[in-house]
């Protein structure tokens, strides 16, 4: 007896047909790669981007070297002109070291060992905000100069939260986190009593443990920037 033709006769075609598509766009988007690489979590990948931009970073200041070298042989009125005003402006832009008097602040995580019963996880450890309040009050304090993990901060650098790091300027960075800044030492401290972001993280400092120390230094060391500022609008400072 002839066996009636049910629907799933014509989706098996049709179903076969699509996966070898799906196998088709994935290989041609991966070019011969792994599409997912092998421990593939999101610091394994933050770590893998970060040597890659080091290795770019490396090969932009090989060419920077030839470019330099190139510019240095042309000699005219014009181009003299324009090293003056490129030279003038370096220290404002974070391009030149600067070191004085200033403060050292330290945050951490709170300890392994004290961590409270029946207290959100995200309250024990530091945040990009908490970073952000410190970095933010001291700029306010009339610092002249600030760094975090010794990275100079400019008005283009960005410190975001990837995981249970801090990443600037591509490259992550584990707690403790070191934010030191110039300037003169007591401006600073009143800029930090009178935040309220930082108010705030004194409180969970002493409540959860966490790790806030600031220290007074007679010297300070900012090292200048090395990045690549790229603006896409900026208006003269007065």
């Amino acid at each position: 007896m002839p066996t009636r033709a049910g629907p799933w006769r014509a989706a098996v075609p049709l179903t076969m047909g699509l996966a070898g598509l799906l196998f088709v766009a994935s290989a041609v988007n991966s070019d011969g790669a792994d599409l997912r690489p092998s421990g593939a979590d999101l610091q394994t990948l933050v770590s893998d981007r970060a040597r890659t931009v080091d290795d770019l970073v490396e090969r932009v200041d090989d060419v920077q070297v030839d470019v330099d070298r190139l510019g240095a042989a042309v000699d005219d009125d014009a181009v003299r002109d324009l090293r003056r005003q490129v030279a003038a402006l370096e220290g404002v832009a974070g391009l030149t070291p600067v070191s004085g008097p200033g403060l050292v602040v330290t945050l951490d995580d709170a300890p392994a060992d004290r961590l409270p019963d029946r207290v959100d996880d995200n309250t024990l450890v530091v945040h990009q905000q908490d970073i952000q309040a410190f970095v933010n009050a001291l700029w306010r304090g009339g610092a002249v100069a600030v760094s975090l993990q010794g990275q100079r901060l400019v008005s283009t650098t960005a410190v975001k939260c990837v995981g249970n790091t801090v990443v600037i300027e591509q490259v992550p960075y584990a707690p403790p986190y070191v934010i030191e800044a110039v300037g003169d030492e007591a401006a600073l401290l009143r800029a930090l009593d009178g935040s309220p972001g930082v108010s705030l993280f004194r409180d969970d400092a002493r409540t959860y443990g966490l790790e806030l120390q600031v220290d007074r230094s007679e010297r300070v060391d900012v090292a200048p920037y090395k990045g690549r500022p790229a603006l896409d609008h900026a208006q003269a400072a007065q």
